[in-house]
């Protein structure tokens, strides 16, 4: 059998895969802990598209209401 990677996480009282694979008994596995630098990482990407954002809309951005608009999108899902 080749050597694969797997997605797994600790659930408190065992590593569980996170997408299901068939395994043979007594298969021999590798478990490696990842740092959670990947969640640090994220919030700086998420610090940095809010700074991006609080840049291009500033305090005083006025309210456009859809009487602004000069021809209506029939597309348009109102969510």
């Amino acid at each position: 059998m080749p050597t694969i990677t797997l997605r797994a996480h600790f659930n408190g009282t065992q590593v569980v895969l996170d997408e299901p694979f068939s395994l043979e008994p007594n298969v021999k596995l590798l478990v490696t802990i990842l740092p959670g630098e990947a969640d640090a990482e994220r919030n700086d990407w998420l610090r940095l598209s809010a700074s991006g954002l609080a840049a291009a809309y500033g305090d005083d951005e006025p309210d456009y209401s859809t009487a602004h608009l000069k021809e209506a999108n029939p597309e348009y899902d109102r969510r």
